[in-house]
């Protein structure tokens, strides 16, 4: 990282950006923030599907070079990938009750998760890359197709600004249909807390992968839904199925935690596994967080 202004952790602090009234606003801060604080731009597009070698040849880019086949051969080899520009990005937003979830001064999930989005659809445009956006509960609510024009980001944007949790979560079943339904392979993004049938949604993301697209999963979480770090009695409601439970939480709360942690671990390997980019975000984190790990795993493919 270079030396900077530390100014610009402020455009990535999620109480600071939920402030803002535009969401375009917000996505070009959280992502101008983010780019500040770097030596050059790592971000080369998404298009990583690699299909052979051949020969170098007088004119090759000498940034393609594969150096490793070098190191054993001495010969120059060039990598080939299969789609070098406009790949089409695929984002899932979960909008169902349980986003909508929110503990002391953080920002709901859905709003947490609504500005990743925007951030990631204007990186991805700006990069001429198509980007799409999906938004499901129970059923698919919205699907909009992805384009690369920049004329396109307000349409996106102004379905993340409409988005509302409502309906309970079927997320295997959206992503399911969708999967069906994407005939181009290309990048599936995830945004969801993932609070569903555990093995229908394992299930539904290696889906993806079996149609050869790459897929990445934001799993969003309150830092509460973590810990359980309830101070004294409560009532707790189910936020779409509004069942009741009163209850001490400390004396559930190491059972709890480690029930969360079996929960996120097991996403986590299986997705490891599938071969599946997984990150789990908290909502009390700078946005920078997600976008870091994002783009340095997109790094390691070039």
């Amino acid at each position: 990282m270079q030396q900077v202004s530390s100014n610009y952790k402020n455009y990535l602090n999620p109480a600071f950006v939920s402030k803002l009234n535009s969401l375009e606003l917000k996505a070009r801060l959280v992502v101008e923030g983010f780019m500040v604080g770097l030596h050059k731009s790592p971000y080369h597009g998404f298009s990583v599907e690699f299909s052979q070698h051949r020969a170098y040849m007088q004119g090759d880019n000498l940034k393609d070079i594969d150096w490793k086949v070098f190191g054993k051969t001495e010969k120059f080899f060039i990598k080939q990938y299969e789609e070098e520009t406009n790949l089409r990005s695929y984002i899932f937003l979960d909008t169902s009750n349980s986003m909508s979830y929110a503990s002391g001064k953080n920002l709901a999930k859905l709003e947490y998760a609504s500005t990743l989005a925007a951030a990631l659809s204007y990186l991805m445009i700006h990069q001429q890359d198509a980007v799409g956006l999906t938004l499901y509960a129970e059923k698919i609510k919205k699907f909009i197709p992805p384009k690369s024009s920049r004329a396109y980001l307000p349409q996106i944007l102004k379905n993340l600004v409409a988005a509302k949790a409502s309906e309970k979560t079927n997320t295997a079943a959206a992503l399911n249909e969708s999967a069906e339904k994407i005939n181009r392979r290309g990048l599936v993004i995830i945004i969801s807390d993932l609070f569903d049938d555990i093995n229908s949604v394992l299930k539904a993301l290696k889906h993806f992968r079996y149609k050869k697209n790459e897929v990445i999963v934001f799993q969003i979480l309150d830092p509460i839904e973590k810990t359980f770090a309830f101070g004294k009695d409560a009532i707790f409601k189910d936020l779409e199925n509004d069942e009741e439970m009163t209850t001490q939480p400390y004396q559930i709360q190491k059972a709890y935690k480690e029930a969360m942690n079996e929960f996120t671990n097991r996403i986590k390997n299986e997705c490891l596994n599938s071969n599946i980019d997984y990150n789990l975000v908290i909502t009390s984190d700078p946005y920078d967080k997600a976008l870091l790990r994002f783009i340095q795993k997109r790094e390691k493919l070039y």
